[in-house]
């Protein structure tokens, strides 16, 4: 039975062929599986017991989808380690399901609306089909979904996705990350994925601290809230704080970005006056010889190495109520660290024992937050395949006070254990009181 190319899965107007369960071919059941596209019923097809040369991959599962308005359906391949996606038109898709279930796959279940179907293919080839009708599927229901509602839910892959960021604000065009029509430019993707995924973290930590909190006496007045960023380079993610918070109500945006090369530091404030921007400043300068100021909120991303701790520091020593960093580079513990039995066979590697500098180094630094009064988390900031650097570090200030023996005490145990001797951050802290007396140093 043929599927004309091109028809919608929304259009009820194909019969549903007429076979029975028993004793039938992967052509019928594919017919079937095209029928319940053109009725607008296929949910789900899976394919399953995997007998193909590809050892890793389990099983395959299908999904009706519009895609730039072209209907189609969306194959996931679930291997051992990783899934793998692809999309295709429908009639491509469904040869793909014909030749999946020629050398891949030997058993195939449909879920569609009004009834579920599943293909069982013998090693000799022998095909057997299974139809039951799908539970509370044979009378539709006042509010039940019907087929034709899901060209606009589910099955679209045009729907708008939320953005933090709305594409069409000036600063953006700007500074080159969109057109004068407000397009996103192709180079600058995975900019604009990382300037949206970075204010969603710092509009999660705006609400989760007390500076948007304002008491009714207060309310005639715009609070101020001081955000310093070390190292703003361009000044996207600048440009992009400011821009949220001058959007919440009450606040007053006080934004600096701090930035050693003169040639961005002016390009930075052309934009500002360019757009006419109040609230935002761009200012050459060093975060280790900085002098402390009052600072609400404290970024640093892809400072290197120790100064991710100086910016840390400052941040502390200005009373900031959120820290946000991106740290790069992790010179400073690496040729310390001793490799302890029973790791010394792992960490005889020079990626691995990388990959523990970074651990330890941001580790620590989270630990020493902890102890200073925040809440903190580490969490992957993007994906890979947008920037290597994609380690966040936020820090919360909490509201209540906590004892802090017991996290100093651990900082001691993981120094201990690994032979660290110095660590910035810590050293920083304890120069100025902010730690309890510093244990004994590992021995090297």
């Amino acid at each position: 039975m043929a599927r004309p190319t091109g028809t919608s899965p929304m259009t009820p107007q194909t019969t549903l062929p007429n076979l029975a369960s028993g004793t039938t071919t992967p052509a019928d059941f594919v017919a079937l599986c095209a029928a319940h596209l053109d009725n607008g019923g296929f949910e789900t097809l899976l394919l399953s017991k995997h007998c193909g040369p590809e050892v890793d991959l389990q099983r395959v599962s299908v999904r009706p989808i519009v895609l730039r308005g072209v209907p189609s359906l969306s194959f996931t391949y679930r291997h051992t380690t990783r899934d793998d996606t692809k999309n295709l038109p429908q009639a491509a898709g469904l040869q793909r399901v014909r030749e999946l279930l020629a050398a891949v796959f030997r058993h195939a279940h449909l879920h569609a609306r009004g009834e579920t179907a599943e293909l069982m293919i013998s090693r000799r080839g022998v095909c057997t089909l299974r139809r039951r009708p799908a539970a509370l599927a044979s009378t539709p229901e006042a509010g039940a979904v019907q087929p034709g509602d899901l060209q606009a839910a589910d099955r679209s892959h045009d729907r708008d996705k939320q953005r933090f960021v709305d594409a069409r604000r000036p600063f953006l065009h700007a500074l080159g990350v969109t057109t004068e029509q407000h397009t996103v430019v192709p180079a600058m993707s995975r900019k604009w994925k990382q300037i949206n995924k970075f204010v969603e973290v710092f509009a999660g930590a705006l609400r989760a601290s007390h500076l948007l909190e304002v008491g009714p006496a207060e309310a005639p007045r715009r609070r101020p809230v001081r955000v310093v960023d070390f190292g703003s380079g361009k000044g996207y993610l600048t440009f992009a704080v400011h821009d949220h918070l001058q959007q919440q109500p009450g606040v007053d945006a006080q934004v600096t970005g701090v930035e050693l090369r003169p040639d961005m530091v002016h390009l930075g404030n052309s934009v500002v006056t360019q757009l006419g921007l109040t609230g935002l400043r761009f200012e050459a300068g060093d975060v280790r010889s900085r002098a402390v100021q009052p600072i609400d909120v404290m970024i640093a991303l892809h400072a290197c190495d120790t100064a991710t701790d100086h910016a840390i520091h400052l941040g502390l020593r200005g009373g900031a109520a959120i820290i946000l960093c991106s740290p790069c580079c992790h010179k400073e513990l690496r040729p310390q660290l001793l490799s302890p039995h029973p790791l010394r066979p792992i960490l005889q590697h020079g990626v691995h024992l990388g990959q523990q500098a970074e651990m330890l180094t941001d580790g620590l630094r989270a630990m020493l937050l902890d102890a200073c009064g925040y809440d903190t988390q580490v969490f992957e900031f993007v994906a890979l395949e947008h920037t290597q650097k994609n380690k966040m570090i936020l820090a919360v200030k909490r509201t209540q006070h906590r004892p802090a023996d017991v996290v100093w005490a651990q900082i001691d145990d993981i120094k201990a254990f690994y032979g660290i001797r110095d660590q910035c951050l810590e050293a920083l802290l304890r120069a100025e009181g902010r730690a309890p007396v510093a244990a004994p140093s590992a021995s090297p």
